[in-house]
């Protein structure tokens, strides 16, 4: 396996999403009688901080439909946390407006690279093209000043 598995701290990371699934009002619990599965999730919500007993709850609470869902989630969470430990494979975003995305995703097809490749690409190109037209204003100035 690639990501190293770090028991404490997934079982934080099922805390939490146990407690966000509920806070979004999803059945979490395998209880059938709401007092049950009340007084499981109370019972969940003191154990915070106590990664064996959430994962003891986890054992034997949790709805069994939401199984996959919480392996995935913490799967993704695991290949986030360990990717952000180095700058090269950190996640980042920008926040672009559709029809930017659109021209963009056009282009990158144009050049069959990455949309990464195409703005590199296209910041290169501008650059080029802003030293080009600085030197072409420096020689017509200084053409400019020999003829005066």
């Amino acid at each position: 396996m690639k990501y190293q598995q770090l028991e404490n701290l997934e079982a934080g990371w099922k805390w939490t999403y146990l407690v966000k699934k509920w806070k979004e009002g999803e059945a979490i619990t395998c209880h059938i009688d709401s007092s049950e599965a009340e007084a499981a999730i109370q019972s969940l919500l003191t154990i915070e901080h106590e990664p064996t007993k959430v994962i003891e709850w986890i054992d034997k609470h949790m709805s069994p439909e939401l199984e996959n869902k919480l392996k995935q989630a913490i799967r993704a969470k695991r290949k986030r946390h360990f990717n952000a430990e180095q700058v090269h494979t950190r996640k980042k975003s920008i926040d672009l407006d559709y029809r930017v995305w659109e021209k963009l995703a056009e282009k990158s097809q144009e050049l069959g690279s990455t949309l990464s490749d195409t703005i590199e690409y296209l910041l290169s190109e501008s650059n080029r093209t802003e030293t080009v037209t600085k030197t072409v204003s420096d020689i017509r100035k200084d053409l400019s000043d020999l003829l005066d």
